[in-house]
């Protein structure tokens, strides 16, 4: 591994205490799940991307660290906890995503909605990302998140097209294209996306996959080095180098992103609050 990822980890009191408050309250996050190598510093800033609809995806996209089978049943009182732990650790801006759930009628939407509306009625100043699965494409379910007062809307493309059936073998390049643009054909919220290199990219396909989100209406992205999971069979091709992230960066606002983070370490939810800051402003 490159010595631009090898970085000091924080040992912090502050993410030792928020770490043990979700395990009080059974919330899950998905910083804890993907094991993300920023969890310690974002804890330490006192900022979580809950986790709902449980830990067990119906996909089986190679580059995550979450399992994959039958999930369990929806437990409709995690929105009440997640509300109150927005409110008791002070969160001004965060973010909620999911596994994907094929299982449900719904693909989860319901859920989805009564989490928003339940930190909206405890901290009606806390601004919101939804960072959701396609939905399998249904409009319907698009419309119900991204109208339903959030701030911001969020789907990541995560590879480039020519990847997609090896990396994401039951989704779809241009169903979450779909995703993004009706989500921002709707007016209701900023929309969102990010995507990994280091897989085997050239540098013409991310490229090319920067201009197919941009085209959809999208206005903050994020890039990011993908780092193999334990016992993911989806190696690393290459570990990008930073300055090859900063071009990227560049070229990206050049096409018209309003707000960019493009870095090894970056990750979707990855200092949210201030990419979206940067948008609106």
């Amino acid at each position: 591994m490159p010595s631009w990822l090898l970085r000091p980890m924080p040992d912090s009191g502050a993410g030792k205490k928020i770490s043990a408050y979700l395990k009080k309250k059974a919330l899950e996050s998905i910083c804890e799940n993907s094991r993300c190598p920023n969890i310690g510093e974002c804890y330490s800033r006192g900022n979580v991307s809950f986790l709902i609809l449980g830990r067990t995806c119906t996909r089986n996209c190679l580059f995550c660290a979450l399992s994959n089978g039958s999930p369990e049943a929806v437990r409709h009182e995690e929105a009440g906890s997640i509300a109150e732990a927005v409110r008791d650790l002070g969160i001004r801006y965060v973010v909620i995503t999911s596994v994907t759930r094929d299982d449900l009628s719904d693909g989860g939407t319901g859920h989805y909605l009564r989490v928003i509306n339940a930190i909206k009625g405890l901290s009606p100043l806390t601004k919101i990302e939804a960072l959701t699965p396609d939905f399998a494409g249904r409009k319907e379910a698009i419309e119900a998140v991204a109208a339903s007062g959030i701030e911001t809307f969020a789907h990541n493309m995560e590879t480039i097209e020519r990847l997609y059936s090896a990396v994401r073998p039951k989704s779809d390049y241009c169903r979450s294209l779909g995703v993004l643009a009706f989500a921002a054909s709707l007016k209701k919220a900023r929309i969102k996306s990010g995507f990994m290199l280091g897989l085997g990219e050239a540098e013409k396909e991310a490229f090319q996959l920067m201009e197919d989100i941009r085209a959809t209406g999208c206005d903050f992205l994020t890039i990011g080095q993908y780092l193999r999971p334990k016992d993911s069979p989806l190696r690393a091709v290459e570990y990008i180098d930073p300055n090859r992230f900063e071009s990227l960066k560049i070229a990206a606002y050049s096409m018209g992103f309003r707000s960019v983070a493009s870095g090894p370490y970056i990750r979707s939810s990855y200092m949210a609050e201030a990419l979206y800051g940067e948008g609106v402003s």
